[in-house]
C-alpha cells in the first residue's frame, strides 16, 4: 500500500479553484471587451447582413402576397 496521503478538504478546495479559474477565463473571452471592440463587431455584422441581403434574388416583401 504505497499510496499518497491526500487530505479530501485540501483536495476539494484545490478543485474548486480550478473550476472557478476555468470559468473566470471564459468570462474574460465572452466578457472582456471593450466598448470600441463591441461597436466594431455590431458594425461589421450589420455590413455583412446588409451585403447578404443585396445578394438575394428575392426580396423579403416580395414574398408577401
Amino acid at each position: 500500500m504505497g499510496g499518497e496521503v491526500v487530505n479530501l478538504r485540501q483536495a476539494r478546495k484545490q478543485k474548486a479553484r480550478a473550476e472557478k479559474d476555468r470559468a473566470a477565463e471564459q468570462n474574460r473571452l465572452t466578457f472582456g471587451r471593450s466598448k470600441a471592440e463591441k461597436s466594431l463587431t455590431k458594425a461589421l455584422n450589420a455590413q455583412d447582413e446588409r451585403r447578404l441581403d443585396q445578394s438575394r434574388r428575392e426580396r423579403p416583401d416580395d414574398l408577401q402576397d
